[in-house]
This record gives structure tokens, sequence and C-alpha cells, in this order.
């Protein structure tokens, strides 16, 4: 069994610098379990109920994880397409080896090589999480005799 869950939500640093929110867009819908949204945004989601508003603050284990310096390479310049030179700062996305699609962020560009950080831009960093929930579907799974 899973849930539909039509909401809105705010993502925000703790400094109350807004990251992005859906309170002036239209609700969004998660199935719970699919990854729509992080684990520990998930889990502050259960047990809540049409109507309900809610505010936590998460830590950045429950938010988008802890920074790993495993997940920083280097990579060869010309590794990069000839009219998208890297950019320091800059962010692109990169196919990883199984062909998913993972953003990389481009911290230092030196003897050849542009040095990629993986992490998600907000690992390590506790985020505020608002939650106004406009509805719940509980929908059932056919099971087959």
């Amino acid at each position: 069994m899973s849930s539909l869950v039509l909401m809105h939500y705010s993502i925000a640093l703790t400094d109350g610098t807004m990251i992005e929110s859906s309170f002036d867009d239209e609700p969004v819908e998660i199935t719970m379990g699919d990854g729509d949204v992080t684990e520990g945004m998930e889990l502050a989601l259960y047990g809540l109920k049409e109507g309900d508003d809610q505010t936590l603050t998460l830590t950045a284990e429950q938010g988008f994880g802890i920074r790993d310096d495993d997940n920083i390479s280097d990579m060869p310049l010309s590794d990069f397409p000839e009219n998208l030179p890297p950019k320091v700062d800059q962010s692109y996305s990169f196919e990883s080896l199984e062909g998913e699609e993972i953003p990389g962020t481009v911290l230092a560009i030196k003897d050849g090589f542009a040095t990629i950080d993986f992490n998600h831009p907000l690992s390590g960093q506790e985020i505020v999480f608002r939650v106004q929930i406009l509805g719940v579907n509980n929908a059932h799974a056919d099971i087959e005799q």
C-alpha cells in the first residue's frame, strides 16, 4: 500500500535563506516510498493528515546527507564538450556509469583537470522543512490470487 500526498512545501536554510517553495505555485504530489523526497523528509510526513501544517528542522543526515570527500573527483578538461568549457562554481549534469544523470559543481580548474563536487549542494547543512498537507490518498495495490 502506498500513499499519494498532495502538499505544499518549502526548504530553507536555518538562517532563513529560502531554497525552494511551492507555496506560491502549484502544490506537488509525491508517492510515499518512491524517493520523491529524502528519507528524512518522508519520515517527517508520516502520520500527517489533510490540513496539517508542520515545520521541522532536519539535520544534515535527515536532509541531503553529510558531505563526503569521496564524492569529489578530478576530470580531464578534454572530457568536457568544446562548446561547454567548465567554469568554477558552475553546475553541470553528468552521466554516471549506470547511465543516471547526476549533478556536479566545478570547484577548481588546474593543470588540465576540473575538480567536480558530486555532493548535493545542500549536503552537510541543517534545513528547515515546512509542509502543508492538502490531501492524502491511500492507494491499495491490486493483489493477484
